[in-house]
């Protein structure tokens, strides 16, 4: 399958950098909040915001969170604190909020469907926090999705971590996103961490939810991308074609607009 060429990172930084201070001094907004979760597109995403210059509210909203989830998250916070003034942290832990939902709505007896809602209702607590802070302190809520989430498979929650102001790393594949972070010294022990939407409260990994990993369903974008259909492939890139285009198909309806019934008058 095709590959991605490596990006100019120096550039690609300048341009996001100098896009979102754009972007926040006409919305006449102070600066931005995000979610930071410990993986590398928040990292990456916080990351370029601090460089604006603008105040960056970095906010952790664990809910029944893996420590490691958690430890990354905080080392991130406090080595960007270090390196730029303009950014602070809050902490919201949203577990008790949580744990009272999930006692007020009825259980389902479809286990699979009944622990995926609760898991997307996790993801849309935290985007409620994040509007919160926004609104009380005049920021944007910045979003992390990258390419392959937010316009390949739809791996992101609807009105949870999809609802978001604006999109700093969404035309990144996730192997740029990557890059990135590298050029932009964020710690190690996210670089090398396993990608996961830590919204079951386990170690699940998002290769685990997905059934293929980022590279290889990047790879399978680019060929999709390219015109090439199922019958252009064999073996392991024949099922992760596959994949995607399942989770591409399912997904649209998070990727398009809103349907609208136009009345005839």
């Amino acid at each position: 399958m095709q590959k991605m060429n490596k990006i100019d990172v120096e550039k690609v930084n300048n341009q996001i950098v100098n896009w979102l201070k754009t972007y926040a001094e006409n919305a006449k907004v102070n600066g931005f909040v995000i979610g930071i979760s410990g993986g590398v597109d928040s990292a990456v995403t916080s990351t370029l915001c601090a460089q604006t210059g603008l105040k960056v509210l970095c906010v952790e909203m664990p809910i029944h969170q893996d420590a490691k989830q958690v430890n990354r998250g905080k080392e991130h916070i406090e080595q960007l604190k270090k390196r730029f003034s303009n950014v602070s942290n809050t902490e919201v832990d949203l577990t008790q909020t949580f744990d009272t939902f999930q006692s007020a709505v009825p259980k389902s007896d479809d286990l699979a469907k009944y622990n995926l809602a609760l898991a997307n209702s996790r993801a849309r607590l935290r985007m409620t926090t994040l509007y919160y802070f926004a609104g009380v302190e005049g920021l944007l809520v910045a979003g992390t999705g990258n390419k392959v989430e937010d316009f390949g498979v739809g791996f992101y929650t609807k009105y949870g971590d999809g609802g978001v102001d604006l999109s700093p790393i969404a035309d990144l594949m996730k192997s740029e996103v990557y890059e990135l972070g590298l050029y932009l010294k964020i710690p190690d022990s996210i670089q090398n961490a396993a990608p996961t939407d830590g919204l079951f409260g386990d170690d699940r990994t998002d290769e685990d939810q997905l059934g293929a990993s980022y590279d290889e369903l990047e790879e399978a974008m680019l060929a999709d991308e390219s015109g090439k259909s199922e019958s252009d492939f064999t073996g392991r890139a024949l099922e992760v074609f596959k994949i995607y285009k399942r989770l591409n198909r399912i997904n649209q309806h998070k990727m398009v607009e809103i349907p609208v019934c136009k009345i005839q008058r």
